[in-house]
């Protein structure tokens, strides 16, 4: 099976889906004049004045405009920046981290056009507002049979992708992380997170709402203030980390010396998937959190979920690189999540492991929740009632369980994999509703100024 997995990835991954996802990014960073860095400022604003870790209530409605980008957050901070910057360094070099800003640049002009286009394209169904891609996928081409078929294959893939496999790969990395630290063993840790998170999922959307608003905030900040001790200590190494990703962006065996043999190509194809499953832009998953926001104009929920983007990927991922990068452990020494352990527990000591399978915790745990909510709206697009939905939280809870016990390379690339058929549909509608995405743009812009 590893092997079969394997081959589909290398045709996803090897060059096909990174032109198509770098290439949408830089398509609507040009179609949207480069909306990301006029309205940068704008963004953080926004996001700094929403901040509020006991706001109003979610409900039926939607939630407020923070809660939704906490929770698109929530999703994205999680094992991708920590167990995913390791992966991304022990495969492709320091030059993987170069190639994720860059999809990162460009997916922020992506994810500001999903937001749009969720919100657009939202609708109440089983009494409750809901949106995201199956629901603009629908409405993206004249034909409407072929039009239900990718809306519903991206229902399904989005299901198993992140529900099921991303939340085991979620439950995957805490467990080891733990076996580490703690010598726990990994079977009582998945089911302690899955009993944890079954309480939040059956909560419904304002117990989602509730924890990821006090969550997010709180773990981030402390994450990156341990982050910054580490890197005031070995300051000295700062600046030659930072040179060994630029240089090894595109010449890896001048920055490695050949040790790794590492490629531009490897450098490139796993800072762009690795990049993609911790910021998911491009992927389709954090529209159906932005499409919920209670916001009064389809682009102010744009510009504050291209910040998002921003914070996952250019300040948490960026931090776990150059903890890595700043320490004396070999880069292919280990890989996932014992790769960052070790990289810290190399400042830090003994405390180093126990960090951070704390912060993993909370990470992946908020990303559980995340990913849980966007696979529910997509159950609620594909089905009606709320027997489906006990069915699809029942199912989470057991895959969070069966993940914990897996090994990590076959996980990953199972996530890979699934992200990638996620991507395609999200994608098509995304072109084909560009015109949708730019009048709103401008609109908004209007009534801005």
């Amino acid at each position: 099976m590893y092997e079969i997995v394997v081959k589909i990835n290398s045709f996803l991954w090897g060059n096909f889906l990174i032109i198509l996802l770098l290439g949408t990014g830089l398509y609507f960073s040009l179609k949207l004049r480069f909306v990301q860095v006029r309205k940068f400022g704008e963004g953080v604003r926004k996001v700094t004045g929403g901040l509020n870790l006991n706001g109003k209530a979610a409900d039926e409605n939607g939630m407020s405009s923070f809660q939704a980008l906490a929770t698109a957050i929530a999703a994205q901070v999680g094992t991708g920046n920590l167990a995913g910057a390791a992966t991304a360094l022990a495969s492709g070099g320091p030059g993987a981290i170069f190639w994720m800003w860059v999809s990162a640049f460009f997916g922020m002009a992506t994810v500001y056009a999903e937001a749009i286009l969720g919100q657009v394209f939202k609708t109440r169904r089983d009494g409750q507002i809901t949106g995201g891609p199956a629901y603009y996928i629908e409405k993206s081409i004249s034909h409407k049979g072929l039009a239900k078929i990718l809306a519903c294959f991206f229902s399904v893939a989005c299901i198993v992708a992140l529900g099921l496999i991303g939340n085991a790969v979620q439950a995957n990395s805490i467990a080891v992380a733990f076996d580490t630290a703690f010598g726990i063993s990994p079977a009582l840790v998945g089911i302690g997170i899955a009993i944890l998170a079954g309480f939040v999922f059956f909560g419904g959307v304002k117990r989602i709402a509730s924890v990821t608003e006090k969550l997010v905030p709180i773990m981030a900040a402390a994450y990156i203030i341990a982050c910054i001790i580490i890197l005031f200590i070995n300051y000295k190494e700062i600046m030659p980390a930072l040179t060994s990703i630029f240089v090894s962006a595109f010449d890896p065996q001048a920055a490695l010396g050949g040790a790794m043999g590492v490629t531009v190509k490897q450098a490139v194809r796993y800072g762009v998937a690795r990049g993609l499953f911790s910021n998911e832009a491009g992927m389709g998953s954090t529209p159906h959190a932005h499409a919920i926001a209670k916001v009064a104009h389809p682009g102010e929920q744009g510009i504050v979920a291209f910040i998002t983007v921003f914070i996952d990927t250019f300040v948490v991922l960026t931090c776990t690189a150059l903890v890595i990068l700043t320490s004396k452990i070999p880069l292919h020494s280990a890989t996932g999540i014992v790769l960052t352990q070790n990289a810290f527990r190399d400042t830090l000591g003994g405390m180093g492991y126990a960090f951070i399978a704390i912060c993993l915790l909370f990470f992946a745990f908020s990303t559980i929740i995340g990913w849980y909510f966007f696979g529910e709206a997509n159950i609620r697009y594909l089905f009606e009632g709320e027997k489906a939905i006990n069915v699809y939280r029942a199912l989470v809870m057991i895959m969070i369980v069966f993940g914990s016990l897996l090994k990590v390379d076959l996980i990953w690339q199972l996530a890979d994999m699934f992200n990638g058929m996620m991507v395609l549909p999200n994608l098509i509608g995304l072109l084909a509703l560009r015109k949708v995405v730019k009048d709103s743009m401008v609109d908004y812009e209007k009534l801005d100024n």
